[in-house]
C-alpha cells in the first residue's frame, strides 16, 4: 500500500523532470534543455510519495509582465486521484499572491485539461489568440510533427 502524497514547495530535479515528464507522455526535453530552463523557474511544486516525485508544476515567465504555467504532470497510475486540480491549487494561490496587476497568466491546454484550467478562471483565447508553437530541432531545423 502507498503513503500519503505530500505536495512540497519545490519543483524536482533534472533527473526527476525528465522521469515524470516522460513517463506522463509530455514532449521529450533533452538533459541539456531542461538544465539549462529549471533554474528559470519562479515557483514550482512537486507531489511526493514514499520519499519519490510522483507529480509536479511550475511557474516561468519574467516576473512582471507574464507567466506561464507549465510541465503539470502526475504519473499515470495515479491519474483520477484529484492531484492536478492540487498542483494547480498551488500554483494558482502563488500567482494570486504575486502576480502583478496587468501581468498575463498564460498556459497550455493539453485535451481535456481545459476543463481542470478553467476553474482556475482560465477561458480559450481564441480566436482573439492562438497558440503557435514549434519544436527546436538540430541544426535550428522548426519541427512541427508533435502537433499531427
Amino acid at each position: 500500500m502507498s503513503g500519503d502524497i505530500e505536495l512540497v514547495e519545490r519543483f524536482p530535479g533534472l533527473d526527476d523532470y525528465l522521469r515524470i515528464r516522460s513517463a506522463a507522455g509530455m514532449h521529450p526535453k533533452t538533459p541539456e534543455a531542461a538544465r539549462r530552463a529549471l533554474p528559470n523557474t519562479l515557483y514550482g511544486v512537486s507531489l511526493v510519495r514514499d520519499g519519490e516525485i510522483v507529480g509536479m508544476g511550475r511557474i516561468i515567465g519574467d516576473n512582471g509582465c507574464f507567466f506561464v504555467i507549465v510541465d503539470i504532470a502526475v504519473i499515470p497510475e495515479l491519474h483520477g486521484q484529484g492531484l492536478g486540480r492540487r498542483i494547480m491549487a498551488a500554483l494558482d494561490a502563488w500567482v494570486q499572491g504575486n502576480v502583478p496587476e496587468s501581468a498575463y497568466v498564460t498556459l497550455v491546454a493539453d485535451g481535456d485539461a481545459k476543463y481542470l484550467y478553467s476553474k482556475f478562471g482560465f477561458v480559450e483565447s481564441a480566436p482573439v489568440a492562438v497558440n503557435m508553437e514549434y519544436v527546436m530541432g538540430p541544426n535550428g531545423e522548426r519541427n512541427t510533427d508533435h502537433l499531427k
